[in-house]
């Protein structure tokens, strides 16, 4: 025997003879850590039936886009990859025309939960309960920012659902579990510990959330899965990975349930998320800083700019100020922020600390209206049916509130917004939901009851001019109304 295997058999020769019992003592201890470890199997059999699988298509014109930085198909040094999940050994072509991921049941209805980049400018999208029946999804509502989509099915009595829990009291070293289709594999479960929290990942596309890391193994399918405590609760939406290689490398990041629940109530009840917006810059706190401000730490997060007729200038709030708290809550450092004034409703108003020439100083901020991303979906909004002749130019429109006209630039009792488009003569017009119609023709639209009569006799074969405003411009759009076939 070489000598390293000797010292092993002799230290554990001693130490079997030093303990107390002896053998029972070397039985007792792997018992009792067994018995330490969590039983996973009563969460997975609640909860397995009502996650589901995901599946987006893809007609050839539109094809599922990879975000985040560097995406890139041999790309080595990308971080935070969005794995989509993609069937297992694809051909390159298959994936330019299909797209997997997971997703989870929130209502008995059949509203489900997934990522936006699952589903991202899918042709078609469908979902595989449990049970193996295949169930075409209508996408209510995406918000790219926060990485949601809602989607919607239709079935004949009740859908089994998950238990939704909170987020907030997530601490480093907790159990969670994941379940879902890496590589297609569905129903997967895995395993882990929360490794952190309040993880901002410095990504352009994402600074509104604070994500929970977690060393639970997900990969490429996992995307929109559900993330469970030991309470059976969904705590998370598993959403990214680091990776230098694509696969799973022992760090991952998950939404919390707080902030994705939060947009799917905006998405059912307006068709679009609102984000809080403070109207400042901020950076971290170098040790410079630290010195010349004389800072017993470089906790906070320094304003470099302000922009103008924003709430923080209002307030008062001036370059060079270094915010310590917002609404109570400490910012460490400036990645906090965005997150907290994101989920704050806009019109609030919120009490600031800040430190200024040495000085602590409380400020009350009212809490503006973040732009809205352009690259949202939404067929919701609880919007109102369009007349027959509306019907026939194949869209939707709803009322816009006082806020949002304010934040569109329009005036009071100006336009009505397009809420879904069904109908391709509207599609290939360029016309997409959040556009803006104006005038219908001749006539000023302020309502829409102002847009069912003007459209009201629009028949086949006749073309409308639309007015449209678009991401802040506006232009006329002729629309030709298909014959009947």
């Amino acid at each position: 025997m070489s000598r390293p295997t000797l010292r092993l058999l002799a230290c554990s020769v001693l130490i079997g003879l030093a303990a107390a019992g002896g053998v029972q003592a070397q039985v007792a201890a792997p018992a009792a850590a067994a018995a330490a470890l969590p039983d996973f199997t009563g969460i997975v059999q609640q909860n397995a039936p009502a996650v589901v699988h995901v599946e987006a298509k893809y007609n050839g014109r539109s094809q599922p886009r990879i975000t985040g930085n560097g995406a890139g198909g041999d790309d080595q040094a990308e971080i935070l990859r969005r794995f989509f999940g993609m069937p297992m050994m694809p051909s390159p072509e298959d994936q330019k025309h299909i797209s997997l991921g997971s997703g989870f049941i929130i209502s008995s209805d059949g509203y489900i939960l997934t990522n936006n980049h699952v589903v991202d400018h899918a042709d078609e999208v469908t979902v595989r309960l449990q049970d193996r029946r295949t169930l075409t999804a209508k996408v209510v509502g995406t918000d790219p920012q926060y990485d949601i989509a809602l989607l919607k099915v239709s079935v004949p009595g009740k859908l089994p659902t998950v238990h939704i829990g909170e987020s907030q009291s997530l601490r480093p070293g907790q159990w969670v579990l994941a379940i879902g289709s890496p590589f297609g594999f569905d129903y997967t479960v895995t395993q882990g510990i929360v490794s952190a929290i309040g993880r901002n990942l410095g990504s352009g596309d994402q600074p509104y959330t604070s994500f929970i890391q977690t060393d639970v193994p997900i990969n490429r399918g996992n995307s929109g899965g559900p993330l469970f405590n030991l309470q059976g609760q969904v705590v998370g939406i598993n959403s990214q990975i680091y990776s230098n290689t694509g696969g799973y490398q022992g760090v991952a990041f998950s939404i919390p349930i707080d902030v994705a629940m939060n947009a799917v109530e905006q998405l059912k009840t307006k068709g679009f998320v609102t984000r809080g917006q403070l109207g400042v810059m901020v950076q971290g706190i170098s040790d410079d800083m630290v010195k010349v401000y004389k800072l017993d730490r470089g906790a906070g997060a320094a304003v470099t700019q302000v922009s103008p007729d924003s709430g923080a200038e209002k307030a008062g709030i001036e370059p060079g100020d270094i915010i310590l708290k917002y609404n109570g809550q400490e910012i460490d450092q400036p990645g906090d922020l965005p997150p907290l004034v994101g989920l704050t409703k806009p019109g609030t108003r919120v009490p600031m600390e800040i430190l200024r020439d040495g000085k602590h100083r409380t400020l009350e901020v009212t809490v503006g209206s973040a732009p809205r991303d352009p690259d949202a979906v939404s067929s919701a909004g609880n919007p109102v049916p369009s007349m027959t002749g509306a019907k026939a130019l194949g869209l939707t429109v709803g009322s816009i509130d006082a806020d949002d006209r304010k934040q569109m630039g329009l005036r009071p009792g100006e336009g009505v917004q397009i809420t879904d488009i069904s109908g391709e003569a509207a599609a290939q017009a360029g016309l997409r939901p959040g556009d803006v119609i104006l005038r219908v023709d001749q006539k000023a639209i302020g309502s829409v009851a102002d847009f069912k009569s003007a459209t009201r006799d629009v028949k086949a074969g006749s073309t409308v001019l639309l007015l449209v405003r678009h991401d802040g411009r506006s232009g006329f759009i002729g629309i030709t109304v298909p014959q009947d076939k």
